[in-house]
């Protein structure tokens, strides 16, 4: 089987760091994207097993450095050494489109166990089984299903999903097999570029806690405040063609960047007055002779003086959303109502009121019917039964990530919106644009060449033209950088309107919302705890209460009883695999000529034990399974 494309590793020979730890050494690198220099002698050291967050401006480098640290781009100056066997791993920008199921497709991530289990189903030298065996078991190979399983679960997949084949899901749930798969073979040094773009609240914070306790080093690029505050212990900034390595989370970063850059600004302001006062004195005395040897002195100081450059100021991002009037309250109130496709209902008896003054954060489980509620506020799903009320005055904003992809690629942003605005001037539709931080420049840009987070500040002005008294946002961050997520968060805050929210940006919840309703098992409730409670909750693998609802003990399903007995029926394989090789070392160990050979004897005798110690583990993993069964049935 070829190495999957989004697990991509660099071997040679054995599992890396594990055997050889080391640092990676980033050493006075230098390279140029058409001319524009993006590193010049930058230098960084990232020590083995630290969790490093790498941040810099959109444009500055980032993903770059990804590519030189995996040797596709190569370097105009300067080295990037890791230690030999280290296996670099990332998920790649194309994901499988197969028939192989999930599991399958996250366990064949890891080559070296899947190699060794096809040729444990061939191999005929005992010496090789052994050592097969050895290996197998050093791998942990045995418990692989459970692991890819549990990581699968953690993004997103329940055990009916597993099973199906990858070309049931879209891109985006295809990006989370993929990140599963990189995460399952445990690479040396995991590179991440903003892997939370595609997942939900629940799923973001499963990594939060699995990236904390990864055994090896990872290096990721993110804007989320959130996961590099809990996840990282330094900070790697890429500034001014520069790298700078910074301990602690992200907040700490923050906070001594504006230190530094209060100090520099006032060291280069007195440097300046410095400069004015010499500059002054050449000028008034350099044609005198009297004070030609001082003025030339001055001069001297002057070209010795080394400027001071404070860092660059964060970009001032903003948004500006159009103020709707008032209405009378409540703007949409929800009586008994059901929702769901084709007559379906996915969530039902909701009895929900929103006013124009709210903040609400949707939280809940992938799945559970978050898009859907979001759908029915915001006109595009019918109630199938109840009442469904709302103001005759109502205007709503609607933004989800799939709106960004329906963008006119060759149109500028400009003609989207003179589409839309057809009566008003040039002059004003630009003001529109610059109020969502697209200036004259991106004014005139084909939609296809804008970044990502120039497309979600298109689409944010378009949902919000006809200043909406309701903004239903879902994943507004997905793209945007740090400032412009701040930015955001502000706009939202001095917002007239009402706000719902679906987000795995905890940072942006926790300053916007004041409302939590909890969307699961096809009802809508209050979740009257915070969102630290939350995510305590979900991280225990606690699942929170519905309040006042009594719940029926839940059965297996048909789906979770099938893939039980595939769990049961492949660790039956294991165990029948096991014997084989149990049975070919104990005809090894039966002949009596090997004990003429008393070391060689051992040594087969050690194999045998360990076989049998895989054999005890496969047997117990069998049984489990079974008694699983059991219970479900």
């Amino acid at each position: 089987m070829e190495t999957p494309i989004w697990a991509r590793h660099s071997i040679d020979g054995g599992r890396g760091f594990g055997q050889a730890t080391g640092m990676l050494r980033i050493s006075d690198i230098s390279y140029s994207i058409e001319g524009r220099p993006l590193f010049e002698n930058a230098s960084a050291t990232i020590p083995y097993g630290h969790k490093v967050g790498l941040v810099g401006r959109n444009g500055a480098g980032k993903t770059t450095l990804f590519r030189l640290i995996r040797g596709e781009n190569v370097l105009e100056g300067g080295e990037i050494s890791l230690p030999a066997r280290a296996r670099i791993g990332g998920v790649a920008q194309e994901v499988p489109s197969s028939s192989t199921s999930l599991l399958d497709t996250v366990l064949a991530a890891d080559t070296e166990r899947a190699e060794l289990l096809a040729e444990s189903a061939t191999a005929t030298d005992p010496n090789r089984i052994s050592d097969i065996q050895t290996r197998l078991a050093d791998i942990d190979a045995w418990s692989a299903e459970g692991r890819a399983s549990a990581i699968l679960k953690g993004l997103g997949f329940d055990a009916e999903a597993q099973l199906r084949p990858c070309s049931d899901f879209s891109g985006g749930w295809r990006m989370r097999v993929a990140l599963a798969g990189v995460l399952f073979a445990q690479p040396d040094l995991l590179l991440l570029d903003e892997p939370t773009n595609y997942l939900d609240l629940e799923g973001a914070l499963w990594l939060e806690s699995y990236l904390q306790k990864y055994p090896h080093t990872v290096l990721i690029i993110s804007h989320d405040r959130g996961l590099l505050n809990r996840a990282v212990q330094g900070i790697l900034h890429l500034d001014s063609k520069k790298l700078t390595y910074w301990t602690g989370p992200y907040d700490q970063f923050a906070r001594q960047m504006a230190e530094k850059r209060a100090v520099l600004t006032a060291e280069a302001k007195k440097q300046d007055a410095r400069r004015a006062h010499l500059q002054a004195f050449v000028d008034r005395f350099k044609a005198k002779a009297s004070k030609a040897a001082q003025a030339q002195s001055r001069v001297k100081q002057l070209e010795k003086m080394e400027t001071i450059t404070p860092p660059e100021e964060a970009r001032q991002m903003v948004f500006t959303f159009p103020e709707p009037e008032e209405l009378s309250p409540p703007i949409i109130n929800l009586d008994g109502a059901s929702v769901g496709y084709d007559g379906k209902p996915i969530l039902r008896k909701l009895s929900l009121r929103i006013d124009q003054d709210d903040r609400i954060a949707l939280l809940g489980r992938n799945g559970e019917g978050k898009s859907t509620l979001s759908k029915l506020l915001a006109g595009k799903l019918e109630a199938m039964e109840g009442k469904f009320t709302k103001s005759s005055k109502l205007r709503i904003g609607y933004f989800a990530q799939h709106q960004v992809d329906e963008l006119f690629v060759d149109e500028t942003p400009l003609q989207h919106l003179q589409r839309m605005r057809s009566a008003e001037g040039q002059p004003r539709l630009r003001a529109r644009l610059a109020g969502f931080g697209l200036g004259a420049d991106q004014a005139e840009t084909a939609v296809g060449r804008l970044s990502g987070g120039q497309k979600a500040r298109l689409s944010l002005l378009l949902a919000t033209l006809d200043a909406p008294h309701l903004l239903i946002l879902d994943e507004p961050t997905n793209h945007l950088d740090m400032e412009s997520r701040e930015a955001l968060t502000e706009a939202l805050n001095s917002y007239s309107g009402a706000v719902v929210l679906v987000s795995h940006d905890m940072h942006l919840l926790s300053l916007v919302a004041d409302r939590l309703w909890l969307v699961k098992d096809g009802a809508v409730t209050p979740f009257d705890q915070d969102l630290e409670a939350y995510r305590r909750l979900l991280l225990a693998g606690d699942e929170p209460e519905k309040p006042k609802v009594e719940k029926k003990k839940p059965t297996a399903s048909r789906e979770d009883i099938s893939a039980l007995r595939t769990e049961v029926r492949k660790c039956e394989e294991r165990v029948t695999k096991l014997n084989d090789m149990r049975d070919k070392l104990a005809r090894k160990l039966s002949d009596p000529v090997l004990y003429e050979r008393p070391d060689e004897a051992a040594v087969w005798q050690k194999k045998y034990a360990e076989v049998m110690e895989g054999l005890d583990r496969a047997e117990d993993l069998w049984l489990r399974a079974q008694e699983k069964l059991e219970a479900a049935g």
